[in-house]
């Protein structure tokens, strides 16, 4: 969760993350602005899930 993603992105990329230092680079592919914190972090848990990484497979890397 960030209130700037442009900024955010750049970190990783940079390496700066050190969850992500192994995946450079990144792209953004999807972006959703939440009305609170709890209702981000409660969206960001549930991608994480097994349910959610399918979504995402599903959704978006068939894209790319």
């Amino acid at each position: 969760m960030t209130q700037n993603i442009t900024h955010r992105l750049k970190e990783h990329n940079a390496g700066q993350n050190k969850s992500t230092k192994a995946f450079v680079p990144w792209e953004m592919v999807h972006v959703e602005h939440m009305e609170s914190a709890v209702l981000a972090r409660e969206k960001e848990i549930k991608l994480k899930s097994s349910s959610g990484r399918r979504f995402i497979r599903k959704n978006y890397l068939t894209i790319l």
